[in-house]
């Protein structure tokens, strides 16, 4: 079987590209056990002796139905030409979600995506086969998002689209206005998931602190499960929360928990007790900036590490690092504007588990360098990263 090192946690369980019908792969013309010790009975008589290599035969044929019953993006135990065990497995296209919902576990985010540039960057992650576009109220880009899913040919109940609710509108009375205007500017009737842009509230038209809602987002929270109840969003979600404000939200008798919560991850900042931590309570990580800020990509993309990836597995080292979040069991956003980039970005691949280990190993081992933190910008006189003093 797959090492526990390369296997997806369970909790984020992985799901096949698209739906398969067991009993009608079972029926297809795929070896059965039946017919490996039929095929065995007649060429051999049932001495003793060959009955341990019929029973052993029948156990590989089981195992080929097994990996065509469960597809190309489950393990399979099967078996090499020597006859010895060998795992094949791919990263898995989809997560399940606590409303049961399948999140693309590789998304085209849209963060500083110009105007002019972001429609034709959706337009190419479309015909790359992307189908999960990250976008919020505040990157001011939504309506040229929505005009370009449009204008496809891809139904919008295959489009996974997320938005975000920006710090000005955490007030409940002013949530769902600025919903419906994101809804419009999509031009779409709901939300696949909508999460609270960061765990901080301003007052309405100011960049000045709520310190009520900021300390406590229930009330942020009780209308959002209301937008749930309404069908204009299908899952509600955190972004940039730390352990003990994720727990201080959920000590809330939430009627929806918190479907993910999207925070920076990469290289610089892989974050391992976060995604411990979120692992063990059901809540899968976003990684944004995945290949780090603009500033880091050149210098990650050249980490030992990352360069011995590529070579082994003959891809990009862009490519072994999406692979690299992927397999750690978070749901990826990488980002760009260049219709080749954006579609290299797309191709996942197993890292072998040596190869994934060293990099896991390198990532941790240094000091965490965080990019993405307002605090200063915003004037607050906390960190938002750190604890706040409720």
């Amino acid at each position: 079987m797959a090492s526990e090192k390369t296997r997806i946690p369970v909790i984020y369980a992985p799901l096949p590209a698209e739906d398969v019908d067991e009993l009608q792969l079972a029926h297809a013309t795929k070896p059965t056990s039946k017919t490996c010790v039929q095929r065995l009975i007649s060429q051999h008589s049932l001495r003793p002796i060959t009955v341990l290599a019929i029973a052993l035969s029948a156990v590989t044929c089981l195992i080929l139905v097994r990996c065509a019953i469960l597809g190309p993006d489950q393990p399979c135990l099967c078996f090499s030409s020597n006859g010895a065990p060998v795992a094949q497995a791919e990263l898995p296209t989809h997560y399940v979600l606590p409303s049961g919902d399948k999140i693309p576990s590789v998304a085209l985010g849209v963060w500083q995506a110009g105007k002019g540039e972001v429609g034709a960057a959706v337009k190419a992650a479309l015909d790359a086969g992307y189908r999960h576009i990250d976008g919020a109220w505040r990157y001011a880009n939504e309506a040229e998002v929505g005009q370009a899913i449009n204008d496809s040919d891809i139904s919008r109940e295959d489009i996974w689209l997320t938005s975000k609710l920006w710090n000005a509108f955490h007030a409940p009375e002013d949530i769902e206005q600025v919903l419906d205007e994101t809804l419009g500017n999509l031009q779409t009737s709901y939300l696949d998931l909508y999460l609270i842009h960061w765990p901080v509230a301003f007052k309405k038209d100011t960049t000045e602190v709520d310190e009520d809602l900021t300390a406590d987002p229930y009330p942020t929270w009780q209308k959002l499960e209301e937008m749930v109840e309404k069908g204009k969003v299908r899952n509600i979600g955190i972004s940039n929360f730390n352990i003990q404000r994720v727990q201080n939200l959920t000590a809330n008798p939430l009627k929806v928990t918190p479907a993910v919560n999207q925070v920076e991850l990469n290289y610089w900042n892989p974050q391992p007790e976060l995604l411990e931590w979120s692992k063990a309570h059901g809540m899968p990580l976003e990684a944004y900036s995945p290949l780090g800020s603009s500033r880091q990509v050149k210098e990650t993309l050249q980490v030992p590490e990352v360069q011995a990836i590529a070579k082994k597995l003959g891809i990009t080292p862009a490519q072994a690092l999406i692979s690299w979040h992927v397999q750690r069991g978070t749901i990826v956003l990488p980002k760009s504007v260049t219709p080749s980039r954006i579609e290299e970005n797309f191709h996942v691949h197993v890292l072998p588990e040596d190869l994934f280990n060293k990099l896991e190993e390198a990532a941790t081992s240094h000091p965490p360098q965080r990019v993405v933190n307002p605090s200063k910008d915003w004037g607050l006189d906390f960190d938002i990263f750190d604890d706040y003093p409720y």
